[in-house]
């Protein structure tokens, strides 16, 4: 990302979707509804949302944040991405609060991204503790 919290991704929309999308999307763009490549529009008009783009195959809207953890959140990008770099940049974890203090956010708010983010990390492939049933094959049930 950057070195510190004065870089220009963490302050200004623009530039965190720009700055995403070169990650996301570093030759070109991809719909993630029918995974073509290099073959969207990028809509623009005084009511389109800014980075929107429309796919050229199956005509559906799609923006970089479609299938990440930032997908359909009301809070901006830049806050997203200024809150994911405190949180893995901290070699000991911070908090909520601590995250909240210093970029001048709602505690509320910062504490939803923090376990969004937590989430992202979660592994969904572990098998359940004790396997399928088995208090049931211990009572004979």
């Amino acid at each position: 990302m950057a070195n510190d919290l004065s870089s220009p991704i963490f302050h200004d929309e623009d530039a965190a979707r720009a700055w995403l999308e070169a990650r996301v999307w570093p030759n070109g763009s991809v719909c993630p509804h029918c995974k073509a490549e290099n073959r969207a529009t990028l809509m623009q008009g005084k009511t389109t949302r800014a980075g929107l783009y429309q796919c050229n195959e199956c005509r559906k809207p799609f923006t970089v944040t479609v299938g990440t953890l930032y997908e359909r959140s009301k809070v901006p990008l830049h806050t997203w991405l200024a809150v994911t770099f405190l949180m893995m940049s901290s070699k000991k974890g911070m908090s909520a609060l601590q995250i909240s203090r210093m970029i001048g956010r709602p505690y509320k708010t910062v504490w939803f991204l923090c376990h969004r983010i937590r989430e992202s990390f979660r592994d969904d492939s572990a098998a359940p503790c004790g396997g399928n049933n088995s208090l049931a094959e211990e009572t004979g049930a």
